[in-house]
């Protein structure tokens, strides 16, 4: 029974603090950079607007209820050497999710 406990007690609060790191964009963006492995990159880049994928991309941006960020010490993949230095935030309810958006 007390086994039983601790283990719930863990895994609520590793959903709790999964659903905290995704309740702002920054947030969101640090935390996906973090899981991903880029550990440096997450704790060091400053997280900007970025106002030309925002601009260009804003009727299909505004029908995802996404914004794009750019990161100012993108993180480098390894295996095709290309920073990742753009990134889509989409607003799901009150959590955001990211995914890479590309330099195009």
């Amino acid at each position: 029974m007390k086994n039983k406990m601790i283990i719930t007690g863990i895994v609520v609060s590793i959903i709790s603090l999964f659903l905290i790191l995704h309740t702002t964009p920054t947030l969101a963006l640090r935390t996906s950079l973090f899981l991903n492995g880029y550990f440096y990159e997450a704790m060091a880049t400053e997280v900007i607007d970025d106002k030309f994928h925002n601009k260009v991309d804003k009727d299909i941006l505004e029908k995802q209820n996404a914004k794009c960020y750019t990161l100012t010490i993108p993180p480098v993949e390894k295996v095709t050497q290309t920073e990742l230095r753009n990134f889509k935030v989409t607003k799901d309810g009150s959590f955001y999710s990211v995914e890479y958006y590309g330099e195009g």
